[in-house]
């Protein structure tokens, strides 16, 4: 019987309807997997996934397919967005599997939860063929599958970074030592390292596809900040200006795609994720001055915040779906004849400002991604376009939203709310920041202080909030400041008393979580700042609002016990380099005035 009709997450209600006799994760189905002596088959992925509704419709809703599954195996459908501590040790076991990872996630595993065999997308075919072959090996060859999946937990524990011993000269009941915990020449070789990596044609970093990289992009303003390199400073607006002129922006109603299928910017994958949209707002306010494009890019970001994202109680909701009805893009993309049949006469002239050619479409089918080249000219003509058509698509069918609240992509959107707030005096944007912030403190935090990932609707999740969780709403707290600082400190605490490795750093998990086959500590970035980093920069900025030296060591251990990994990979590191620069710049203010100050206003020349 298929259990996700009451499921909390939107995306296990996506598939309450499956034949597939789809289980939550949880004691229960671990424990039926062992009476019944079969193997788990857990499905992870998440609401907005292109691949996840493609697999789903081939199989997951195929009655044959449910067949084969439910006999033989205890399938169980997994929110990567509420889970993230499944989701990572999944991933690793995967990564350690296949080479590579992504969503869906297809991992088969014994009762307690050892994985023995993963991959993500299969087509029908090739899956059906999987499901025979795992149950032939589950039933002729189980303590081959036994060895195999000790040694993909061990490949997994072993494939962690190597971190640094530093409670030696930094001990945990003791101050600090009174120097920075890197080297200014590693920071000045992590941002050389970041140049080499970055395409200086179309901004961003590396090839398709392609994804804002906002952490690494926040590095290289941090370190432009302390040298003055105008090269670094000089591919942040690259990057940023490509980005606003491309496809990847919504040119008609704002807000910012996942990534791009091309290195141009060109053709995004239409999901919308609230935390891309935070954390390129806060890229965009901080170079306000810099541009009148940015400072637009900014406002219709914000704006698309406040008016799409917000749910009814005031927090702000997970993401968009890039299908509508199905199909990819569906919502967004324009023909020739459907531009003319809304402009009419100005059909050609909207097609010469958004890029298009007649003859050459961008996109599947005869159809185009808008793009912005150039600004045009008669900006009162532009903007009746604009506004034509995107009322004309408000009239087409919408993408599905997610209604699920994170608590950190919440965090992270309070904290660029209330700097965007700062540096325009936009009063809806601090309201809206303060209101979300209320909801957190009302919804997400227990009484013991505890922190919840995800709600819907105004309910709690039972999945705990990760270490990801507790540091980007301290941060988002703390850039409130006045009420909110407390309650920030409160967080801070309980990442101090449940997820320190008492070394120095951090896991992801808090020691009285559920115990899966691994605990992860992951320093490395995704499309925002690894928790590490996170809580390195919440430290930090308690450490600029209290004075309290304290968060400034913790800070300080966070970093230097990483500088092993970040010297080997800065580009996926970038969040620590970030968190290391302000520690410098502390340190250097200190030297320099005798009082704590990290700059955070003003123009970027000397914006921390």
């Amino acid at each position: 019987m298929n259990e996700l009709a009451g499921a909390l997450s939107p995306y296990l209600r996506q598939h309450a309807d499956n034949p597939v006799a789809w289980k939550q994760w949880g004691p229960a189905a671990l424990a039926e997997a062992d009476r019944r002596d079969v193997p788990l088959l857990i499905s992870i992925g998440y609401s907005t996934c292109h691949w996840c509704h493609v697999m789903a419709h081939e199989s997951f809703e195929d009655t044959t397919v449910a067949h084969a599954i439910n006999d033989r195996f205890v399938p169980v459908k997994v929110d990567r967005e509420e889970r993230p501590d499944l989701d990572a040790v999944y991933m690793q076991a995967t990564m350690a599997v296949t080479g590579q990872g992504g969503w869906p996630m297809t991992v088969f595993a014994f009762p307690d939860g050892t994985p023995f065999f993963a991959g993500t997308y299969f087509p029908k075919t090739h899956f059906l063929r999987l499901l025979d072959a795992v149950h032939t090996a589950w039933t002729t060859q189980r303590e081959e599958l036994r060895h195999q999946g000790s040694a993909i937990v061990e490949a997994s524990a072993k494939g962690g970074p190597a971190f640094a011993d530093v409670t030696v000269a930094c001990p945990l009941d003791g101050p600090c030592p009174p120097a920075p915990p890197v080297r200014t020449e590693m920071l000045d070789a992590a941002a050389a390292a970041l140049l080499a990596s970055a395409d200086g044609v179309n901004g961003g970093f590396g090839s398709a596809p392609k994804f804002p990289s906002v952490p690494a992009l926040r590095f290289l303003c941090d370190a432009y900040v302390r040298t003055g390199d105008a090269a670094l400073l000089d591919h942040v607006r690259l990057s940023a200006e490509r980005m606003a002129r491309g496809g990847i922006y919504d040119q008609l109603e704002g807000g910012f795609a996942r990534y791009s299928v091309d290195a141009e910017w060109t053709v995004p994958h239409f999901e919308k994720m609230l935390y891309d949209n935070a954390e390129l707002l806060w890229l965009y306010a901080r170079l306000y001055g810099e541009d009148v494009l940015f400072a637009r890019v900014a406002d219709e970001t914000a704006a698309f915040l406040l008016e799409r994202f917000t749910t009814e109680e005031g927090a702000f909701a997970a993401a968009f779906d890039a299908d509508t009805d199905g199909v990819e893009g569906l919502t967004y993309v324009w023909t020739m004849q459907e531009l003319e049949a809304v402009l009419g006469e100005d059909a050609a002239w909207a097609a010469e400002a958004f890029g298009i050619d007649p003859r050459n479409p961008n996109f599947e089918h005869g159809a185009n991604v808008l793009e912005l080249p150039r600004d045009p000219r008669d900006s009162a003509r532009w903007a009746a376009v604009r506004h034509r058509l995107l009322a004309a698509r408000r009239g087409r069918p919408q993408p599905a939203r997610d209604d699920k609240v994170v608590a950190a992509w919440n965090g992270l959107t309070i904290a660029a709310l209330a700097e965007y707030a700062s540096r325009t005096n936009h009063r809806d944007s601090l309201l809206a920041a303060e209101n979300a912030a209320s909801f957190l403190a009302r919804v997400h935090i227990g009484a013991d202080g505890r922190l919840a990932r995800a709600s819907l609707g105004g309910i709690a999740s039972e999945a705990p909030g990760i270490l990801e969780d507790y540091a980007a709403v301290a941060l988002g707290f703390l850039r409130l400041g006045g009420e909110w600082t407390a309650r920030a400190q409160a967080l801070i605490e309980q990442i101090r008393e449940h997820f320190t490795d008492f070394q120095g750093g951090f896991y992801d998990t808090a020691a009285d979580a559920e115990a899966l086959v691994t605990r992860p500590a992951d320093v490395y970035d995704g499309p925002t700042a690894s928790g590490w980093a996170l809580a390195a920069a919440a430290m930090l900025e308690a450490y600029q609002v209290t004075g309290d030296e304290t968060y400034k060591d913790d800070a300080w251990r966070a970093v230097a016990r990483a500088e092993p990994v970040m010297a080997a990979n800065p580009r996926f590191t970038a969040g620590l380099h970030a968190a290391a620069e302000a520690l410098v710049r502390a340190q250097r203010t200190e030297l320099s005035t005798g009082h704590t100050e990290l700059s955070t206003g003003g123009k970027l020349a000397v914006v921390a």
